[in-house]
């Protein structure tokens, strides 16, 4: 057996120790990252139970409330007809906003499943933004809102402006919008809705005088595993799923939003959207009713 020299015994151990503070090293930095993973599942644990929650009650509180008012009506009597349309006018928002949310929660639902594809018309962009702002007027008139719709895309030959995109998810795109619009617009305000293009490109703004949006939260508002600060954390009615569910709608059609927000000074939303290339599935001219048929009532 040879004999090691000091400075052989020396050199491997310090090969060792290297070695080993390596390993240590290496394993920090595992612990570290198993940490973070920890706190994002806590996280999504704990947005899971909200959010079960929240549905739980965007789901059962309309039900109860038109079930209830539908018992009322059937025990008027028939002089007392003007409290009927009190009622009915209830349950039409309560079943409005039911609809609405049960949409957001089934698409976001199939976005978990990665079953979101786009499906491209040739599409009429302005009856079809026309429907979606309608069907939030009975809204929007809870609190005295004025909506202001301003339609400037100009096509190349004069003739309609027809765009290739999918309209059912500009639609909800733009629900969402309207929806957070008229829940943080103040009384007797005014919420702004103007269409434009750039070349190929469609642009889609959404404005409001309202509470606004702090800089901080601005940052993480498009993030369904980010809880906002109070007083915004209700941003998406609720269940927080709508401007998430745009941003993921927006991506899948290589479009972007941004915002421009200050607190008390309200917020502006700028979608833009370019023309999706190749073949169109067929044509829509208007995109079919949003929600209700609001065309009895307009």
């Amino acid at each position: 057996m040879t004999k090691l020299t000091d400075q052989e015994l020396l050199e491997e151990l310090k090969k060792r120790f290297d070695g080993n503070l390596k390993t240590i090293q290496e394993l920090r930095v595992l612990t570290e990252e198993l940490k973070e993973v920890n706190k994002k599942l806590e996280e999504s644990e704990a947005l899971k139970s909200h959010f079960i929650s929240n549905i739980t009650n965007e789901i059962i509180n309309p039900f109860t409330s038109i079930l209830g008012l539908s018992k009322t009506i059937l025990a008027v009597k028939k002089e007392d007809w003007k409290k009927v349309i009190s009622m009915v006018s209830m349950i039409h928002s309560e079943a409005f906003n039911l609809d609405f949310q049960l949409r957001n929660i089934f698409v976001a639902a199939k976005i978990e499943a990665g079953e979101v594809v786009p499906e491209i018309l040739n599409v009429e962009l302005k009856p079809m933004i026309k429907n979606v702002i309608d069907s939030f007027r009975i809204e929007g008139k809870k609190k005295n809102l004025k909506f202001e719709y301003s339609f400037e895309c100009q096509p190349n030959d004069g003739s309609k402006f027809n765009f290739k995109t999918d309209p059912e998810k500009v639609k909800l795109i733009m629900a969402n919008l309207l929806s957070n619009a008229i829940k943080f617009s103040y009384e007797n305000g005014i919420i702004e809705v103007r269409i434009w293009n750039e070349g190929t490109m469609a642009k889609f703004m959404v404005r409001d005088y309202g509470t606004g949006i702090s800089e901080s939260n601005q940052q993480i508002i498009f993030d369904r595993f980010k809880r906002l600060d109070s007083g915004i954390n209700s941003l998406n009615r609720g269940h927080g799923l709508g401007l998430s569910i745009n941003k993921a709608l927006i991506d899948l059609l290589d479009g972007k939003i941004e915002i421009n927000s200050e607190v008390n000074q309200g917020a502006s939303f700028l979608m833009s959207l370019p023309e999706q290339e190749g073949e169109s599935e067929g044509f829509s001219s208007d995109g079919n009713e949003f929600l209700f048929d609001e065309q009895d009532v307009f």
